[in-house]
């Protein structure tokens, strides 16, 4: 079934439960530890707060592109309009790209987890049921979709609190722990890297807060998308600050910097310290709750943007197909299709072609960020803006991604990521400009 427009079924408790959706994954149960050993304790603060800066400047900028044009094409029909429509091309493949990878990761992930409870079951078993689930979620409504990913995503938000309420009772010695805090200022002030760790972390943690644009793609379904989007993106910058560096500072608080990298993740360690029961089994569910609402995100951003790719640029014309709920059907299997691709060339060439379809994916979301403040800079100079502060906070924010695609190339574990992606948005952009000089192309440019 053909329609022309989706349904605007979300409302802002729910576009803002998306964006965490996107934003609070495994790498926060997980990985922190890794950057604490990087950039000691208030290297990994100083990280987060810049972190936390540059995504309520981007979303700042994105807020008023979202109100001007409350698209389901988000950023690839800003950059088409005040870019030109092969920066846009670049941007909508990038981050269709980018959602892809992640969601192929994610599926496999869930699975994996599955078998810590029913070890005989085989992983790819319970990686179909994951796939049936979140695809049932996204063919309903975006009603529905919203409520779901709300209630996912606050599984999550609340594992966060208790986890930053607990370490702040053990720190205080209200709750009796075998984890000794940290309050040596020699210790707390250790940077063991120097300043390069710290920038190599921040890099890090430009690519954590990612997520947070997918309050643009979910402008085009939400009701009243003028009030609601600023109103949004305000309190959802605020909060996943208060809950990253919060979750950070108890982190740096309770976990020795040399046993960092040990930690299979720091939330376990500290719930088993008290002594709760259960700890791996609850983390494991709170885990893969995180994998599933990302999931439920990453298929919702990629279907959205390949079907703005089908509308605007003619590519994969079938994906412009709507059910009648709204829903891009056609393009959410074809997503769908493309995780799955990513995830065997993940089991086939992990080596080769997945890394790089990775680095290209990590690549993708500063080239987003960066294409929006390039918008809305454009945007204030169509408009005949005047006053030499409204164009502040664009260029502070394409600056600060700027330096993060050049810095990534002074550090051996992210330098794939600009020496492939940007190689690939140079080629993609080349083809599309070229193609449509001949008229096969119709981009969009209103």
């Amino acid at each position: 079934m053909q329609m022309s427009q989706f349904k605007r079924g979300m409302e802002s408790r729910h576009v803002m439960m998306l964006s965490f959706g996107g934003v609070i994954g495994t790498g926060l149960f997980l990985s922190t530890g890794y950057t604490l050993q990087q950039a000691g304790p208030v290297g990994t603060i100083i990280s987060y707060i810049i972190g936390a800066l540059l995504v309520y400047i981007v979303m700042k900028c994105m807020g008023a592109l979202a109100v001007s044009h409350p698209d389901v094409g988000g950023f690839h029909t800003y950059a088409n309009i005040y870019i030109h429509p092969s920066i846009g091309h670049v941007v909508a493949w990038s981050y269709w790209l980018c959602w892809t990878i992640a969601l192929g990761s994610e599926i496999t992930a869930g699975g994996i987890l599955f078998q810590k409870w029913f070890p005989e079951v085989p992983v790819w078993l319970f990686s179909l049921i994951f796939i049936v689930i979140i695809v049932l979620i996204n063919f309903t409504s975006s009603k529905i979709y919203g409520e779901t990913e709300f209630w996912l995503s606050l599984v999550k938000v609340l594992a966060i609190m208790m986890f930053i309420v607990i370490g702040l009772l053990v720190l205080f010695n209200v709750l009796p722990s075998e984890l000794k805090p940290v309050t040596q200022s020699e210790k707390l002030l250790d940077v063991p890297n120097g300043m390069f760790g710290i920038f190599v972390t921040m890099l890090a943690v430009n690519y954590a807060f990612s997520g947070t644009e997918l309050i643009a793609i979910a402008a085009g379904e939400t009701k009243n998308p003028e009030t609601v989007i600023p109103k949004t993106i305000r309190a959802t910058v605020w909060r996943l600050a208060l809950l990253f560096i919060g979750t950070i500072i108890v982190m740096v608080l309770l976990l020795p910097t040399n046993k960092a990298n040990l930690l299979g993740s720091p939330f376990v360690s500290v719930l088993d310290s008290v002594g709760i029961p259960y700890a791996g089994d609850i983390m494991n569910f709170v885990i893969l709750t995180a994998l599933l609402s990302a999931a439920n995100s990453g298929l919702y951003a990629s279907s959205r943007m390949l079907w703005s790719l089908s509308e605007r640029d003619h590519v994969f014309n079938i994906a412009r197909n709507l059910n009648k709920n709204g829903m891009p059907v056609n393009a959410t299997l074809i997503s769908l299709v493309g995780a799955l691709l990513s995830l065997l060339s993940s089991v086939i060439a992990p080596e080769t072609v997945y890394l790089v379809l990775v680095s290209v994916a990590g690549f993708a979301v500063v080239v987003v960020w960066m294409s929006i403040c390039v918008a809305r800079f454009n945007q204030l100079k169509r408009s005949g803006e005047t006053k030499s502060s409204a164009y502040i906070l664009p260029v502070i924010g394409f600056t600060l991604c700027l330096i993060s695609t050049i810095g990534v190339l002074f550090d051996p574990n992210q330098r794939l990521a600009t020496l492939i992606g940007l190689p690939f948005c140079i080629i993609v952009g080349l083809i599309h400009y070229i193609v449509k000089r001949r008229g096969v192309f119709n981009a969009a440019t209103r």
